[in-house]
């Protein structure tokens, strides 16, 4: 299984990106898929999941500016971000598992400019 986020970038403070993650199989409708992500210096945090039966938790710091959701095919999941703050700077990281197996994808680079 292959995962890839996109749709990083610079923005504003109080600005908005939208996340995607493409994968090479349908399973996030199986397995459900989180998002993590990494400052620099910093530890990988968790940032938002969505459960295999469409369940969202998000991390306290991101709960109720970001929301995480898939399309119907599994393949894809997204990230939608708002009231971004220079401190969401950071890698951004999607993640599923896969017969037991934890995938990562590529990261996504969003840099918030105060």
């Amino acid at each position: 299984v292959q995962l890839q986020a996109s749709g990083g970038g610079l923005v504003q403070a109080g600005g908005s990106l939208r996340l995607s993650c493409e994968g090479s199989r349908s399973i996030f409708n199986i397995n459900g898929m989180s998002w993590y992500r990494q400052a620099p210096g910093e530890q990988r945090e968790w940032v938002a999941t969505i459960t295999s039966g469409g369940m969202q938790r998000y991390e306290d710091s991101v709960k109720d500016r970001f929301t995480v959701s898939r399309d119907n095919t599994g393949n894809a999941a997204f990230l939608q971000m708002n009231s971004l703050k220079p401190e969401d700077t950071a890698i951004y990281l999607c993640t599923s598992t896969w017969y037991n197996v934890r995938h990562w994808g590529q990261g996504t680079l969003v840099t918030v400019s105060s």
